[in-house]
């Protein structure tokens, strides 16, 4: 194999980091890229929902102007997370994302810099849900068994 030639954990990663950047967060900028039987099935960035006004086009972030830390009170916000909408445009089309691995690629813009992204509690739920197996982002360890996974399918 070429040097040069990325593995698939870092072409899907990079996939997902290029997707990050559609993202309409002032904050932080997610890129998700949910992939099975080594074909991409959807791909999602965080962003306000359809037809809402976004915050890049905007120029303001709500949580932002009221200082509230990262990861409170999300319902100031208009946005869904890479994550869901990934797993969300994946049902749009028809896709089947059960036994599949999430790729997330993270950004944070205010120190402008690549972040190690974790879902959050509420995406890691939507997740293990939708039966998506494993998350993996720069430094990822597997987040579900073939135990985990038979529950799912059997629920």
């Amino acid at each position: 194999m070429s040097e040069n030639r990325p593995s698939k954990t870092e072409y899907y990663l990079n996939i997902a980091k290029a997707v990050s950047l559609r993202s309409t967060c002032l904050r932080r900028q997610y890129g998700a890229v949910i992939v099975k039987d080594d074909a991409i099935i959807s791909t999602g960035y965080n962003g306000s929902y359809r037809g809402a006004e976004n915050c890049c086009d905007r120029g303001t972030c709500k949580r932002e102007e009221l200082g509230v830390a990262h990861g409170e009170r999300y319902e100031l916000c208009s946005s869904v997370h890479a994550e869901q909408n990934a797993i969300i445009n994946a049902a749009r089309q028809g896709g089947d994302v059960l036994g599949a691995t999430l790729y997330l690629y993270g950004y944070d813009c205010v120190e402008k810099k690549p972040i190690v992204a974790q879902p959050c509690m509420m995406c890691d739920r939507v997740i293990k849900n939708a039966g998506i197996i494993e998350v993996i982002n720069a430094n990822s360890e597997p987040r579900c068994t073939e135990k985990d996974l038979a529950r799912v399918k059997k629920n």
